[in-house]
This record gives structure tokens, C-alpha cells and sequence, in this order.
């Protein structure tokens, strides 16, 4: 009887865990799948990557999220109207970003 018992509970938390497991396929409920989040990882990291390499642009000043489609948001602060449009065209150049909204704010 003890051994039915452990056997059901063991049955029980496999169960309990694959379901965790199946519903963790996606990342925001009706957003991204873990794929689609791991690629807009990467465009993400590739446009920080150039940022910080030209000397036309601030990378801490600049924050930078890839979602759904490659649609790439620029937030943050840019010190000059050339900095804000250069980082829009760098984050174009990455491959993959469909869509740039720039939202940088330049500070006067």
C-alpha cells in the first residue's frame, strides 16, 4: 500500500513538472516563444556591441529592446540629434531588425 502511495505522489510531481515545463514554452504569455526571445537576445546584444564600438554613440546612454519580428526600441538619452539617428542606423545594419522606433531624447 505505502509503495502505491509513493508511486501515485512520484507519478503526481512528473506530471506537475511537465506541465511547468510545456507552459515555460513561452516566455510572456502571447508574446515570444523561448526561441524568438533567444534570437531578439542576440540582434539586442549586436546592436549594444556596435554602439559601444562607434565613437559617435554613448552605449550607457542608450537602452535597447528586441521583440516580437525584430522590432527593435531605442530608449534613453542621446547627446546630439547626429548621435540619436546614427544609433538608428546602426541598429538597422543588424541582421534581423525589421523595425527601429527610435525614442532616444536628445538633451540639450
Amino acid at each position: 500500500m505505502k509503495s502505491n502511495l509513493t508511486r501515485i505522489i512520484a507519478i503526481a510531481a512528473m506530471a506537475g513538472a511537465a506541465t511547468v515545463m510545456i507552459s515555460g514554452c513561452s516566455v510572456a504569455r502571447k508574446q515570444e516563444t523561448v526561441g524568438q526571445y533567444i534570437d531578439g537576445s542576440a540582434v539586442t546584444t549586436e546592436i549594444k556591441a556596435k554602439l559601444a564600438n562607434d565613437p559617435a554613440t554613448s552605449a550607457a546612454n542608450i537602452n535597447v529592446k528586441t521583440i516580437d519580428g525584430g522590432v527593435v526600441q531605442l530608449s534613453g538619452f542621446a547627446k546630439s540629434q547626429h548621435e540619436k539617428d546614427r544609433a538608428g542606423e546602426l541598429a538597422r545594419s543588424v541582421k534581423g531588425v525589421t523595425q527601429v522606433h527610435n525614442g532616444l531624447v536628445v538633451k540639450p
